[in-house]
């Protein structure tokens, strides 16, 4: 189970109702890093000066807001800090709505509300309300420093507040070439619209979320697989080690039969250093010099 990301209340007029908010869903997407085909060494990421094609200092960096082509306001970190929703670690309920209003371009992200200590009884007070409406609750709520609005809606046994888009982030999608002629103007037949609805009939079946499988994730998997089997992987080729490095002493394996043998030279003082790195002796400093 996940981890709650904090514990508060959901508040419903004057009634706070203790819980936890826990996310309720996972990135599965696979990760890929960058790789130089040469040597098979790591790619990163610089921050470089688009005009010099040089590094910047992290101290030389600051952000700006382009409001007009070219100029720039630039913000300080007290501008973001007092700019910063106040995390009050609550979800206050603002309406009520029927869930076939809100468009599903407005969903985003789900999480889990479940009850924290002595919430349980305004918890089902609330889940059983929403599902004796028919009504979904409309909420504000401030998550990993940002504010969301929200919907807390019902899903079995548990209260899910899934993430909205603000109305601003979502494209109306104006000009998009949408027919919006009835079937009759657009030439549909009565036969088409029988024929296409018995169809929709005979595929319909229970929605069974374990029914479906990103498939194309699974077929990049079984890809990598069998280019595992097939031998063909690259290893990241070591630094090469700096000419004044001394080789390494070879170590014991501990579960070897020469344990009491390594244990005995290592008795003798530090390991001998390799004859072929070692280079001169270095003279006794002086006042050092045995006698």
């Amino acid at each position: 189970m996940t981890r709650p990301l904090w514990k508060g209340a959901l508040a419903l007029g004057r009634l706070n109702i203790p819980v936890a908010l826990r996310p309720a869903s996972r990135n599965q997407a696979l990760d890929f890093d960058w790789l130089d085909r040469r040597d098979m060494a790591p790619v990163g990421y610089q921050r470089i000066n688009k005009r010099t094609g040089q590094p910047v200092a992290p101290e030389d960096i600051v952000k700006g807001y382009q409001y007009e082509p070219g100029d720039y306001v630039l913000l300080s970190d007290e501008d973001f800090r007092q700019a910063h929703p106040h995390g009050t670690q609550a979800v206050e309920l603002l309406g009520f709505a029927k869930l076939a209003e809100i468009s599903p371009i407005y969903f985003d992200t789900p999480y889990f509300l479940e009850a924290a200590e002595r919430g349980e009884k305004g918890y089902v007070l609330l889940r059983e309300t929403l599902r004796k409406t028919g009504r979904v609750a409309l909420a504000r709520v401030v998550i990993h420093g940002r504010q969301h609005l929200a919907a807390v809606l019902v899903s079995d046994h548990t209260l899910v507040l899934n993430t909205l888009r603000f109305h601003e982030e979502v494209l109306l999608g104006d000009d998009l070439n949408v027919p919006k002629d009835d079937a009759a103007a657009i030439g549909l037949t009565a036969e088409e619209l029988d024929t296409a609805a018995r169809l929709v009939r005979r595929m319909t079946r229970r929605f069974t979320p374990a029914d479906y499988v990103d498939t194309y994730r699974a077929d990049l998997l079984a890809r990598i697989e069998s280019k595992i089997e097939a031998g063909e992987t690259h290893s990241l080729m070591p630094e090469p080690p700096s000419p004044d490095a001394e080789e390494a002493p070879e170590l014991a394996d501990a579960s070897t039969d020469d344990l009491l043998s390594a244990l005995k030279e290592s008795l003798k003082g530090p390991a001998r250093r390799s004859q072929k790195h070692a280079g001169p002796k270095p003279a006794p400093a002086p006042g050092n010099a045995r006698r």
